[in-house]
């Protein structure tokens, strides 16, 4: 063990949202054997870490913000709050967390009329925040193989882009014993973001259908068969995004007072980290107070927006939805697997945080489309999820629901060059129709020629640099030195 490695070890158990019963976590489970209900991993000496005042966890983690220890250097910084379990030769690092907080430049903060950051996870490894999940859950499955002695392990996973993304990297950083799979939607993956797993090497199936039609084999094959799943069912990907929510209350030096925190929705394990994330520092003293959390989902895509819609929880009833296309592919999810974690932690904040503390908002594919480009028109690396956020800032200011004195901090789940097929169709009003996008001139971009090719075979070297130069005066309407 390295010397500065942590020396608390937490006793972690499945608890079960359905049924309540708990479980070892010497076997894989993904949902409850005995109900079907879907996990959440405790730590059940938790409360132990309290000993401690907050002062000593602000110190502890600060410094391990500039370690140069490699199980410590990522999200395991944190590691007494996440899973304090693994030893340090489990643990696989491949650069992800500590992601960049970046204040929106003074022009958007003008047009936007509040204060806002976002935090761009697209600069994670490989480009999205699956990374932190995947992190943990890789360490897990080592350990498990180290333990075990296991000789050949199956990792599936089905996805939209990143997921598959995150996995095959992590698998292939892994080795052997472990073989990654991924099952993804035929036709409804960018390019960009199918080239990852294909280049790490993965087994790319593909089926036909949405990724609630995947989510249904990959379920099949868990239950059947000895594989490890690795969408966020997984219980130890939702610990390893709560680090999320740890590095924004970093960076803010655990201040989260008048903090609004806007997450995008898809199969709901990011906004549950990121409300487990916080409750964990409350619990601990570590933050005074809990940030506002916002989910934002498309009107395409919106079972969880629809639940919250009735303000009287008595007459709440979830009901999954068949999803439109989404320029917001992560979030094109009709029935989100973490939906009950999400409406368990909910209530946990609300009764901490009060009325107001967890809000579902719902924006038109438009809203999200105009607004990733306005955020990279003015410098950010947005997604089409960040401009999902965005636009959920913009409708909760128009709505009242976010005053001038909260800073917003807006998550860019992965970076826009996963997406640029679709600032593509915007810039050349090629969206089908079912998208409902259609292009403002003012956000359009395209390139210009500035002189043709004949036009160039009939000049000199010489004379095609001038007369291009020239065109391109002509163009800026530059003035000469004087």
């Amino acid at each position: 063990m390295t010397n500065d490695f942590p020396t608390y070890r937490g006793n972690m158990e499945y608890f079960c949202l359905g049924c309540e019963e708990r479980f070892d976590i010497g076997e894989l489970h993904y949902t409850c054997p005995r109900c079907g209900g879907v996990f959440l991993l405790e730590d059940t000496w938790f409360d132990s870490l309290a000993e401690n005042p907050p002062v000593y966890w602000k110190s502890l983690f600060d410094k391990r913000a500039a370690t140069k220890t490699t199980s410590l250097r990522g999200i395991f910084r944190f590691y007494e709050l996440m899973a304090p379990i693994l030893e340090p030769q489990d643990i696989v690092y491949l650069g992800e967390g500590n992601t960049p907080v970046i204040e929106a430049s003074p022009a958007l903060s003008k047009i936007l009329g509040t204060p806002m950051a976002f935090k761009n996870d697209g600069q994670n490894p490989s480009a999205s925040f699956k990374d932190r999940g995947m992190a943990c859950a890789f360490s897990f499955l080592k350990s498990l193989v180290r333990e075990k002695n296991w000789d050949s392990v199956l990792t599936v996973c089905a996805s939209t882009g990143d997921t598959s993304a995150a996995a095959a990297q992590y698998a292939a950083y892994v080795g052997h014993p472990l073989t990654s799979v991924v099952i993804l939607p035929q036709g409804k993956v960018t390019p960009a973001q199918l080239s990852q797993p294909l280049g790490s090497g993965a087994i790319v199936l593909e089926v036909p259908g949405v990724f609630d039609d995947c989510m249904k084999v990959v379920e099949h094959l868990a239950d059947n068969y000895r594989v490890a799943l690795l969408n966020s069912k997984n219980a130890w990907r939702i610990l390893g995004q709560e680090s999320y929510a740890f590095e924004v209350a970093q960076w803010y030096d655990w201040d989260t007072y008048r903090k609004a925190v806007f997450v995008p929705v898809g199969n709901a394990g990011n906004i549950t980290a990121v409300m487990s994330g916080f409750l964990k520092l409350q619990r601990l003293g570590v933050i005074p107070s809990l940030p506002r959390i916002f989910g934002v989902q498309s009107a395409h895509a919106d079972p969880v927006f629809r639940f919250y819609r009735e303000p009287d929880p008595a007459k709440r009833a979830y009901e999954p939805v068949k999803v439109i296309p989404s320029v917001a592919q992560a979030a094109m999810i009709g029935n989100p697997v973490s939906f009950p974690r999400v409406k368990y932690f909910a209530e946990q904040y609300e009764k901490i945080g009060g009325p107001g503390s967890f809000q579902v908002i719902q924006v038109e594919e438009q809203e999200i489309m105009d607004a990733m480009l306005l955020a990279n028109r003015h410098g950010h690396i947005s997604c089409t999820q960040g401009g999902e956020c965005l636009a959920g800032l913009i409708r909760a200011k128009e709505a009242g629901l976010i005053e001038t004195s909260e800073l917003a901090i807006l998550d860019a789940t992965a970076h826009s060059l996963k997406f640029s097929g679709f600032q593509e169709m915007y810039f050349t009003n090629s969206f089908p129709a079912e998208y409902g996008v259609t292009p403002k001139p003012g956000l359009v971009n395209k390139p210009e020629l500035v002189i043709t090719p004949e036009e160039k075979a009939a000049l000199t070297p010489e004379e095609y640099t001038v007369k291009a130069a020239e065109k391109v005066v002509a163009r800026l309407g530059l003035a000469g030195k004087n």
